[in-house]
């Protein structure tokens, strides 16, 4: 999960844990507030009351009769506005029936859905009632009663938790929305980091990230940063490693040839002449000794031919005596006059290969080789195209290199091949910072590989291997 989409999902838990605790708070704040109401309007009233019956005995003139009292009009305007909305008051005086009367419920809210009267009910219960004893003259003159009225209670419940929730839920969308932005904002710097990795997976090892405004994403920007300076670093001692590698291998390779040439060459010379001699002068008296001679001539011409083919994959005076164009014409030939192949090769040159430097010459000639033995070895292919571009695809900078069969092999296989062919290729063109590419061709396998010719100086070279 996004880190955005997980803090806001935190946010929205938050803040419905908030809504929740608001609409608690409202309900058990209106609750009381009822219970208050009932309260203060049975204290109202009763006092009401005593201010009616000392009205009423004045108007009497202070008259006094021992078994009577005055008994005031209680239902009037005053009185009706010390009860609360939704409260009901019950006056109850000697042994007459009690009357009862109720504020006027108008503009309470409207009528509760009947999940809240029942949650509700079941918070809180029913609301209980308040008496208030009359007292005139220390004479008992009845009583007060007041109580809330259920279905009004609910209702002005109902209506305080819909505005209470509604403003807080307003309230909370607004928070929500600048927060998820501010959030947004704030993790901006983290797509820039994981596009800067990218890069840098990618062998970029010249880009760095900038400075961020947030202490911690600057901190994981110097840390990438420090990562790339020493990748780079690395990247250079790498390929300048594998570059001297290759060179001590050509050496020891110049070296081999040189000394198979003379030593083992010479030698493959004299057992030659050595077994025509034998071959002369045993022919009349000793026919089995002359065969004898023939087999060891026909050994000795069959390794002399094996030698030569090794000295032809060893030596690379060739490139240097001949030119890069040459040599590969003289490869293709060599391939071509194999007897135990059936393919046929082909080149094909584009653009003035004359022009490729020396180290160039010698590592394209060497990947051009070991992609037609490839070709010729895993599969079994009538043709094989050896293509090579310089000044075209590439531009003058670059020389592309492109070996294409119709043996019917798998590219898929040959990327994931751990052999020492591919390896030794990929190495090669990672060492020279080109690209190298194997894929499906139309009747098998295309290899082909870019290689710059010089190095951009701003950067260190990586190979992208696809």
């Amino acid at each position: 999960m996004r880190l955005l989409i997980h803090l806001i999902l935190r946010l929205v838990g938050v803040v419905l844990l908030c809504l929740a605790c608001t609409v608690g708070w409202v309900l058990v704040d209106a609750h009381r507030s009822i219970e208050a109401d009932t309260v203060s309007s049975a204290d109202r009233v009763a006092a009401t009351l005593q201010n009616l019956y000392w009205r009423d005995l004045l108007w009497r003139d202070g008259t006094y009769r021992d078994a009577l009292l005055p008994v005031p009009d209680w239902e009037s305007i005053a009185t009706m506005k010390s009860i609360a909305p939704g409260i009901c008051i019950s006056f109850t005086r000697g042994a007459e029936p009690p009357r009862e009367v109720c504020s006027q419920t108008e503009g309470i809210g409207s009528v509760a859905p009947s999940w809240f009267v029942d949650v509700y009910g079941r918070l809180f219960g029913p609301h209980g009632s308040v008496t208030r004893p009359l007292t005139f003259r220390q004479r008992h003159a009845g009583s007060v009663q007041a109580r809330a009225e259920p279905a009004v209670a609910v209702r002005q419940a109902w209506r305080q938790v819909t505005v209470m929730v509604g403003v807080a839920a307003a309230m909370a969308l607004g928070i929500g929305l600048l927060a998820t932005l501010l959030i947004g904002h704030a993790l901006m710097p983290a797509r820039s980091i994981v596009r800067g990795l990218r890069r840098l997976e990618q062998g970029d090892h010249g880009h760095r990230l900038p400075a961020f405004g947030t202490t911690e994403f600057s901190l994981i920007a110097r840390a990438v940063n420090d990562l790339a300076s020493r990748l780079s670093a690395t990247t250079a001692e790498r390929i300048a490693l594998t570059k001297r590698l290759f060179q001590v291998q050509e050496e020891e390779r110049r070296a081999l040839a040189r000394d198979l040439h003379d030593e083992f060459g010479q030698c493959l010379t004299a057992t030659a002449a050595l077994a025509a001699a034998i071959e002369a002068g045993a022919r009349p008296a000793h026919p089995d000794l002359a065969e004898d001679a023939r087999a060891i001539a026909r050994i000795t011409q069959q390794m002399m031919t094996t030698l030569r083919g090794a000295l032809a994959r060893l030596r690379s005076q060739d490139l240097e005596e001949l030119g890069l164009q040459d040599s590969l014409i003289q490869l293709v030939a060599r391939w071509n006059a194999s007897t135990t192949r059936r393919a046929v090769f082909h080149l094909d040159v584009a653009g003035d290969l004359a022009s490729v430097p020396a180290e160039a010459a010698v590592n394209v000639y060497r990947i051009a080789q070991e992609c037609l033995t490839n070709a010729a070895r895993h599969g079994r292919p009538r043709h094989v195209h050896l293509r090579v571009e310089h000044g075209n695809r590439g531009g003058d900078n670059a020389i592309a290199v492109s070996v294409e069969d119709d043996g019917g092999g798998d590219a898929t296989s040959i990327n994931a091949a751990s052999g020492h062919g591919i390896l030794g290729i990929r190495e090669r063109i990672a060492a020279l910072g080109g690209s190298l590419s194997i894929a499906a061709a139309a009747h098998g396998v295309r290899v082909a590989a870019v290689i710059p010719l010089m190095l951009p100086r701003t950067q260190p070279a990586a190979a992208a291997l696809a």
